[in-house]
């Protein structure tokens, strides 16, 4: 036994049971020992930031890490956006990362880099094996450290002699973290405390605290006692829908987000963090909330919220019987007019199927999505939690891989698909049941809109140019058919009403360009 095959029983014996991977020259032992172990799965991505993007959407939805496998630093770094996606959602993620043999690095071969350096920024835990015997120990390590406080992304180094050389040692098993339960009685009592005190309150929720069991709870404190909640403006994974507790995000827009916030006067934060802008802005604030307004902490990620939830409804006399108000099914009306944004979240809301999960990289052409279909089917909602673009279609592929009964549906902006269309490939070799939404609006929309944000004004010739996707135009079925996926085009509601309900009745990885 050598140790690539002690790493891939750890991870095994760890419940680590699909390997998302893009090898090279020194994985391909691990490569080999992947080959004798069937129980893992293995699938391919053919860029990095498909591969760590996919292991997020995985754990989001799996509720459990996957593997990574990336070639040596520059490997690492091709993935470290969607790594800081995962990081920023809690995702757990044992990264591998393979290195050169430690008797070759000091003759610094044109792959060497610093992986710990890379790592790091992007990583809850980085260790380094140093050889065979060590293999087990640093993967169990590995495994638990993505566990730890809710989820995280912990990266482990192979060097290619640790991967090839013999050894002796045992798989060990990985312990599992054990939560930090509830918090404690003096936060507990504080909380309800500021809950009675007729103060204008907002419960932000992130985490899981938007899990549908917890929801309910939060609903039932938040009408009880008369306060506002709130999801933070990106989260990991919300349960929403008809017969669900409805919830609203924190705004993006700062304007409109401070003129929302206004009145508030204390903020209870459950697995969230106090809102802030996603960007500096000349003249405005960086803080959301209004001069004056108290912040208190309640839960952090690892906390369970659920338990958590129950105790402060208890502690506030709020019974599981109280009242609450739950999201009312969508009216099945058949979207008409322009194929706009709106229209499109219309007719997604219609269709939806229970059980559905929405991977959200819209962008601006997805702001209308979460209003309009809060009455739809029961379903889950991925959003880019860090802000780094290329996350949705890999995240809908490793949303799909976790749950394959389930209808994957993405929503994907046409800029921020460039970054990632690999992932198509993947889905079509995996035969993965991926509806992909394709918002065609030649350019990075969301840009236009900063440029006069941060007061540059409107876009010239040359602004222009670095702001749209024309000349030539992006033709994405085409993009798609050499992927591998059927696709079609739509330029009018009627039509994508027609070809999104079939799209919903039939498996497999499908796109849809719809041309806005």
């Amino acid at each position: 036994m050598n140790g690539a095959d002690v790493l891939c029983d750890t991870l095994l014996a760890g419940d680590v049971d699909v390997c998302f991977a893009n090898p090279g020259t020194s994985e391909m032992h691990f490569v080999a020992a992947l080959d004798r172990k069937p129980a893992m799965r293995c699938v391919l991505g053919l860029f990095e930031g498909v591969v760590t993007g996919a292991a997020d959407g995985y754990a989001r939805m799996a509720d459990k890490p996957a593997a990574t496998l990336l070639h040596l630093g520059p490997g690492l770094a091709n993935g470290l956006a969607n790594l800081h996606n995962a990081r920023r959602a809690g995702s757990p993620v044992v990264n591998i990362v393979g290195e050169h043999a430690t008797y070759h690095l000091p003759f610094d071969a044109p792959l060497t880099s610093d992986i710990e350096s890379l790592a790091r920024p992007m990583s809850a835990w980085v260790g380094r094996i140093g050889h065979s015997d060590e293999v087990g120990e640093r993967a169990a390590q590995a495994i638990a450290a993505s566990r730890v406080n809710g989820g995280g992304v912990a990266t482990l180094i192979l060097p290619a002699d640790a991967a090839w050389g013999e050894t002796s040692r045992t798989s060990p098993v990985a312990q599992t973290p054990t939560s930090e339960g509830i918090p404690d009685d003096p936060i507990l009592r504080e909380v309800a405390t500021r809950l009675r005190n007729g103060r204008r309150t907002l419960l932000l929720l992130s985490g899981h605290a938007l899990r549908a069991d917890a929801l309910t709870v939060a609903g039932r404190i938040a009408q009880a006692t008369g306060a506002r909640m709130l999801a933070q403006q990106s989260n990991a994974r919300i349960e929403r829908g008809a017969g669900r507790v409805p919830i609203e995000r924190v705004l993006y827009n700062i304007d409109a987000c401070t003129a929302d916030l206004a009145d508030v006067e204390q903020v209870v934060l459950i697995g969230a963090k106090a809102p802030v802008g996603f960007f500096a802005y000349p003249g405005k604030p960086s803080d959301m909330l209004p001069p004056g307004c108290e912040v208190v902490r309640y839960t952090t990620r690892g906390h369970d919220a659920l338990a958590s939830l129950q105790a402060l409804a208890e502690a506030l006399g709020v019974t599981p019987d109280a009242a609450v108000t739950l999201a009312k099914p969508t009216p099945p009306e058949r979207p008409t007019g322009a194929l706009t944004p709106a229209s499109i979240a219309a007719s997604v809301g219609r269709h939806l199927p229970e059980g559905a999960i929405v991977c959200d990289e819209a962008i601006t052409s997805g702001h209308a999505f979460f209003k309009l279909t809060s009455g739809a089917a029961p379903h889950d909602f991925l959003a880019l939690t860090g802000g780094a673009i290329g996350a949705g279609l890999p995240m809908g592929t490793g949303a799909a891989v976790a749950c394959p009964h389930r209808k994957v549906v993405c929503l994907q902006a046409d800029g921020s698909g460039m970054f990632t269309l690999q992932a198509l490939w993947t889905q079509a070799r995996e035969r993965l049941d991926v509806v992909t939404i394709l918002f065609a609006n030649r350019g990075y929309a969301i840009l236009h809109n900063e440029l006069k944000q941060v007061g540059a004004g409107e876009a010239g010739h040359n602004a222009r140019r670095m702001l749209d996707v024309v000349d030539p135009t992006l033709d994405w079925v085409k993009l798609a058919a050499g992927m591998g996926v059927e696709a079609v085009f739509v330029d009018t509601i009627a039509r994508f009403d027609d070809v999104f309900a079939l799209a919903m009745r039939r498996p497999g990885p499908f796109l849809i360009e719809a041309r806005i």
